[in-house]
């Protein structure tokens, strides 16, 4: 028997392993379109618009689907109520954190977003009592970036209201804010110790934006030095990135929606004025503002598809069984815009969060940080700032855009892991 033929039967028997396993593994699993061997359905994805694509497949499979990434099954929850159910109904066993390849070399299973287990369940521990100790939640981190926003707005006015692109200003604000709570100092924005950090966020974001990039322990090992400066680094990912991107996706917005930033710089005129710093008290006094803010989150759909869950142990779920260590896909794109909660989710409307008469209007569906065990640790902080700091710059700024704002393209140019706004330049004009 040649070589020939014996590659081609050892191929071809390859194929059918393939094909059997995926089979028999599909059989108690969500319906889903019929994956191809080896590489499952990454060919039927539109991996520039991921998002999209889900969509499609939820009208023809329902709010619970199975996909194949490679030969390994993920199971997308499509939908409020779906995504409520194993959240927060569920929480415990929709708890795990699915498998990431790429980040998983480099993190090895260390710090808070990509651990699992005893693990994470230690240090999201560690860390939330230490960030409350480190005065989370209190004045003194109000303070804190009370003081960042004025370090901004004079950085800004360097701009002498010259064209610029904000991105690199706008991520050094919630860095620092960062590097305060952690090292009790804040960095000049000229500083190479925070131009290095700035430049390392930045890449790994570019990475994790990638399509192709989808333990139990005795309690002290959990606290080595290794673990916790992965934990560190978590904080200043998640508390840089996804903040500073917000931040320059929303001046893009108000600047596409001149009527919008009018009436939120009339409330700031009305309930702050000129000459006193702004505060989270404020906040209650201004629905429109906080309206906007809401908004420009819902709108900006950040982090599409969450980061993904897996299940901790066997569980039936709306009459399928997902077994243990099954990655979890939950459509956050689809609670923020669902139609029935948000008349015309695709329209930047502040209305979205807003009674008939004016005042602010929650609503359970506003999914950005996620939901459940697994939300967003840094929530109140990311909230604070994006108040504090978009309130600063338009109490001292009028934001000129360089195009007319109906020419103004306000679509993602990435749509994966995260949605980034298209880069612009606009003028910082001092009031």
């Amino acid at each position: 028997m040649g070589p020939v033929v014996v590659l081609v039967l050892g191929l071809s028997c390859l194929l059918l392993f393939s094909i059997w396993r995926q089979n028999s593994g599909r059989r108690k699993l969500p319906p889903g379109p019929i994956p191809f061997p080896v590489i499952g359905n990454i060919l039927q994805l539109d991996i520039k618009d991921i998002t999209k694509s889900l969509t499609n497949l939820a009208k023809v499979y329902g709010p619970v689907f199975t996909l194949y990434f490679g030969m390994k099954p993920t199971v997308v929850l499509y939908g409020y109520e779906a995504v409520k159910e194993a959240l927060i109904v569920h929480g415990e066993e929709f708890s795990g954190r699915g498998r990431f390849p790429l980040i998983e070399k480099v993190s090895k299973g260390l710090g808070i977003i990509f651990s699992n287990g005893h693990r994470w369940k230690e240090l999201r521990r560690f860390t939330l009592m230490t960030l409350r100790n480190f005065g989370m939640g209190k004045r003194s981190i109000e303070e804190r970036v009370q003081e960042e926003a004025h370090c901004l707005v004079e950085e800004l006015r360097k701009t002498n209201g010259s064209p610029c692109d904000p991105t690199f200003i706008l991520g050094c604000a919630p860095c620092n804010v960062i590097c305060s709570i952690v090292f009790q100092n804040r960095f000049d924005y000229k500083d190479q110790n925070l131009l290095n950090l700035m430049e390392k966020l930045n890449d790994n974001a570019k990475i994790l934006s990638s399509p192709w990039t989808q333990k139990n322990h005795k309690e002290p090992l959990e606290f080595t030095k290794e673990n916790l400066i992965a934990a560190a680094f978590d904080l200043f990912g998640a508390g840089t990135e996804t903040t500073s991107t917000t931040l320059r996706y929303g001046l893009l917005l108000l600047m596409k929606h001149p009527h919008v930033t009018a009436k939120v710089k009339e409330e700031i005129h009305c309930v702050i004025g000129r000459h006193r710093s702004p505060c989270m008290q404020d906040r209650s006094q201004m629905p429109y503002t906080d309206a906007v803010i809401h908004e420009i989150q819902r709108y900006i759909d950040l982090v599409p598809m969450n980061l993904p869950h897996a299940v901790t142990r066997d569980i039936k779920f709306r009459g399928f069984l997902i077994p243990k260590g099954t990655t979890i896909l939950t459509s956050l794109s689809s609670v923020l815009n669902d139609h029935k909660e948000f008349p015309n989710p695709e329209t930047f409307d502040p209305g979205h969060f807003l009674d008939k008469s004016g005042n602010f209007k929650k609503s359970d569906y506003f999914m950005p940080f996620s939901s459940g065990k697994r939300m967003c640790a840094g929530e109140g902080l990311a909230r604070m700032e994006l108040f504090l700091f978009l309130t600063t710059i338009l109490q001292n700024f009028n934001l000129k855009a360089l195009l007319d704002p109906q020419d103004l393209d306000t679509r993602p140019v990435v749509n994966g892991f995260v949605s980034v706004p298209p880069p612009y330049q606009l003028c910082f004009l001092p009031v």
